[in-house]
């Protein structure tokens, strides 16, 4: 493991040695540190260090594990003009997101239908390992347009409002998409699944606001004690890992020719400003707008659950949406480096945006408190809405972390975690649950995660974002 320095209560160093270009930077406390010694995280964090062209420091959120190429909870940004573009430094489910709704709904109002609702979620969204299409079956066509359109294809097609838009990062929509870039098995498996959740990690919670810490961002939001909110979790599915699996496995035949020795085939590269690089950033984007779309149109289907269940009519459901947040995307963004503006990719793997109060890409009404920053717990705990802090764009390229972070891998989770156990957690804390898959329950367990209380506090003491809600699980839909 890399020796690490400890430069305050929150924040540790890598110093740069070997092929080390910038010096790794990894947020977190002493506990979660020790937590993470047995680990690999550390030894990513030094590798993406030594890519090409990137600037500052490698970074990773407290909520850092063991990825593929780049650890989950890691951000690097690079240069433009000398930099590389890395799918690892991405990942597999590209625009893996988070989308939250208000509602007009209090808990009294669902809870006796809560049963009936989270079954009928699960009758009209399929999740996990299926062979049921999603909601939209699309011709060649029409996935092309949602591959270049994103939300507006959706929205064009019923599902939703155009005002919807605005309040999805970039506008639910990523630019310069070319679909011939896109292969067509990437297609063929893209074609059947908008509308479908998936399963690992993926998650629809019907919650309760159980605290409010900030009074006017929870205000501008819409969100009220007791009030019910939906969150939803979940990616450019099959489409989005075809993309990545053709593009790694292109890149690592190709990144030689251009002089980049990576550490491992994981972080193949190649110059953000070259074909490839131009090629995999077109298919990148047009992945995230499929997984933009997916889950607006997994949202008008639960917001067509509730009024079915509930008997109610749009209005008096009153479904708002908050804020979707994605976290598995490289961005091109302008970061001060240095004392200078400077034009770079920023690679967010398991970590999302987390502007500060008056940055330009935040939503008008969001301007004055801050971007929403959106933190799931595992399943069975808590989530929080949280608002960028000006320490974002100091310490992490206006970034944060993502979610809990695994303590325990999969196979681990499966072998020390019992499914009954689970079960009885979340009956303990009236969590009802719908899941396809009984390894999930275990894999998912909040035992396999860190306490996304102490990540969300890191955070704040950072001065990353800070806490504006508290939300509490009701009803959890898992695939």
């Amino acid at each position: 493991m890399p020796l690490l320095q400890q430069l305050n209560a929150h924040t540790w160093k890598i110093e740069k040695s070997g092929h080390m270009i910038v010096p790794g930077i990894i947020y977190g406390s002493a506990q979660m540190i020790t937590a993470m010694a047995n680990d690999n995280a550390f030894e990513q964090v030094a590798a993406m260090a030594s890519l090409p062209g990137i600037v500052g420091n490698a970074i990773a959120m407290p909520d850092i594990h063991v990825g593929y190429g780049f650890p989950i909870g890691g951000v690097a940004a690079f240069d433009c003009n000398s930099g590389v573009i890395c799918p690892g430094g991405v990942g597999y489910d590209i625009n893996c997101g988070v989308r939250l709704m208000c509602t007009n709904l209090d808990k009294s109002d669902i809870e006796s239908q809560l049963s009936n609702v989270l079954d009928c979620i699960v009758m009209k969204i399929p999740s996990g390992m299926t062979r049921r299409t999603g909601e939209c079956y699309l011709n060649n066509t029409q996935l092309n347009d949602v591959l270049c359109d994103g939300v507006k294809w959706a929205v064009n097609n019923g599902y939703g409002m155009h005002s919807d838009m605005e309040m999805i990062e970039s506008n639910g929509c990523m630019p310069c998409v070319d679909p011939d870039l896109i292969s067509p098995c990437a297609k063929k498996r893209g074609k059947s699944q908008l509308g479908s959740l998936g399963g690992g990690n993926h998650f629809i919670e019907i919650q309760v606001v159980d605290h409010i810490f900030d009074d006017l961002s929870a205000e501008t939001m819409g969100l009220e004690p007791d009030g019910v909110v939906l969150m939803i979790h979940t990616g450019s599915r099959g489409l989005g890992h075809q993309v990545c699996d053709d593009y790694m496995r292109m890149i690592a035949g190709i990144s030689h020719q251009y002089g980049i020795d990576t550490p491992n085939k994981e972080l193949c590269a190649v110059p953000i400003d070259s074909d490839e690089g131009r090629a995999y950033l077109s298919a990148m984007n047009g992945a995230a707008n499929y997984a933009f779309a997916n889950r607006q149109v997994i949202a008008g289907m639960i917001e067509s659950a509730l009024q079915a269940v509930l008997h109610c009519s749009p209005r008096e459901l009153g479904v708002q949406l908050i804020y979707d947040i994605t976290h598995n995307m490289a961005k091109i963004e302008i970061h001060e480096v240095d004392g200078q503006k400077k034009k770079l990719c920023v690679h967010r793997k398991g970590a999302t945006r987390a502007f500060p109060p008056t940055h330009s890409d935040i939503p008008l009404i969001y301007r004055n408190i801050g971007q929403p920053v959106l933190i799931p717990g595992s399943m069975g705990t808590c989530s929080y809405v949280m608002t960028g802090g000006r320490g974002s764009m100091v310490k992490s390229f206006g970034s944060s972390c993502h979610g809990a972070g695994r303590v325990l891998s999969r196979s681990q989770a499966r072998k020390t975690i019992l499914e009954k156990d689970v079960y009885a957690h979340l009956l303990q804390n009236n969590i009802s649950i719908r899941c396809n898959s009984e390894s999930s329950i275990s894999e998912e367990s909040p035992h396999a995660y860190k306490d996304v209380n102490d990540v969300v506090e890191c955070i704040h003491a950072l001065d990353i974002a800070k806490p504006v809600a508290r939300l509490k699980p009701l009803g959890v839909v898992k695939g």
